[in-house]
């Protein structure tokens, strides 16, 4: 800098923000937006999913008792003309920032929309994650992992895996093991202390699950455990299922099944496991399970994922950064977020 000169970085809030968010964690997706915001000094308007409604309204409620000024946090709840709410939500002059979780369909159209006015965005769009099990894993803990990745939230979660490849030497031990896991979920009731596992969000969720079962049926996959809609529980119910033998072929390799569908494939190597779970045009979670360190590092940098659970079959945390890459979206949440909701400001001081 010149003699007599200064200069200073100033952070500051970035102004208004939309944030659009999906059922499947009504809460949650809401506060990990939320409380970056806030803290960055924005005031919000949160459009919440038409399903999900109520968990909105409530915080809002619960903001105003704990005493946060009238009008710095705003909710829009509709189940009718929602692509014009949303073209509002981004187009409009007064937003300054738009964050969003949901499908890449949407992704992709909210961000035509913000492009006009070149609005910042957070995006975390849809997932296909791999979960890998080589054959110096220790298999037991595998089983468990790919139950707590595949199957939580009866695997409505843009971070269920959702192909699993399994090395050659061990996939009969590893199917085995997961199918007799499955198959001692009690699906149900929730207030039934029971159950292990509920309903899915929809009819159109059931569908999209049964779809996903009888295309790889058709191309030679084999159930090991479920296949099958609940009926007799409710509409909303499909059995937990392990399919073994699946083509990649099929449509729940290019497709996020979100639902209770694990569907397992054989690899030979590692550089063919690394190959067929980068094949994809989206990149939000990867898992995997090695006991050589060395695999470890190796595959953990080759998968084209935001986020790598290596032994672990979950990577979200309310202090680490939480997004993905391609098509998954950019920007992060969690962690170091706030980042996001501001901008940063140059200031240079002469005459000093």
């Amino acid at each position: 800098m010149q003699a007599g000169a200064r200069g200073v970085v100033l952070k500051q809030p970035i102004g208004v923000v939309s944030i659009l968010t999906p059922w499947n964690f009504p809460s949650a997706m809401i506060t990990r937006k939320l409380g970056a915001a806030l803290a960055a000094g924005c005031t919000v308007v949160v459009k919440p999913a038409p399903e999900t409604p109520l968990s909105a309204l409530a915080l809002a409620e619960i903001a105003n008792r704990a005493g946060i000024p009238k009008g710095v946090i705003n909710v829009i709840t509709a189940s009718k003309n929602m692509p014009e709410i949303a073209k509002e939500m981004c187009e409009n002059p007064i937003i300054k920032k738009i964050s969003f979780t949901g499908s890449t369909r949407i992704a992709k159209l909210l961000a035509g929309y913000a492009a006009g006015t070149l609005k910042k965005m957070t995006i975390e769009a849809g997932g296909n994650a791999p979960f890998i099990v080589f054959d110096d894993a220790d298999i037991d803990q595998a089983v468990e992992g790919a139950i707590a990745s595949k199957f939580r939230n009866s695997g409505q979660t843009c971070v269920c895996a959702n192909r699993l490849l399994i090395q050659s030497s061990v996939y009969a031990d590893f199917a085995a093991k997961l199918a007799a896991r499955v198959s001692s979920f009690v699906v149900g009731d929730g207030f039934d202390e029971k159950t292990t596992h509920g309903p899915l969000i929809h009819a159109k969720a059931i569908d999209k699950v049964d779809a996903h079962v009888q295309d790889a049926i058709s191309k030679g996959a084999k159930v090991l455990v479920g296949g099958e809609r609940l009926k007799d529980v409710g509409p909303a119910f499909y059995a937990p299922t392990v399919l073994s033998e699946v083509d990649p072929s099929s449509q729940s390799f290019s497709e996020e099944t979100f639902g209770p569908l694990a569907t397992l494939t054989k690899f030979e190597t590692e550089d063919e496991a690394v190959r067929i779970a980068n094949q994809t045009e989206v990149g939000l979670a990867g898992y995997f399970y090695s006991r050589d360190i060395g695999r470890v590092w190796r595959v953990a940098e080759k998968l084209e994922v935001g986020m790598v659970g290596a032994n672990i079959g979950a990577v979200s945390a309310a202090y680490a950064p939480f997004g993905g890459v391609k098509e998954s979206g950019y920007g992060r949440e969690g962690g170091h977020s706030i980042d996001e909701f501001m901008i940063t400001k140059f200031v240079s001081f002469g005459g000093l």
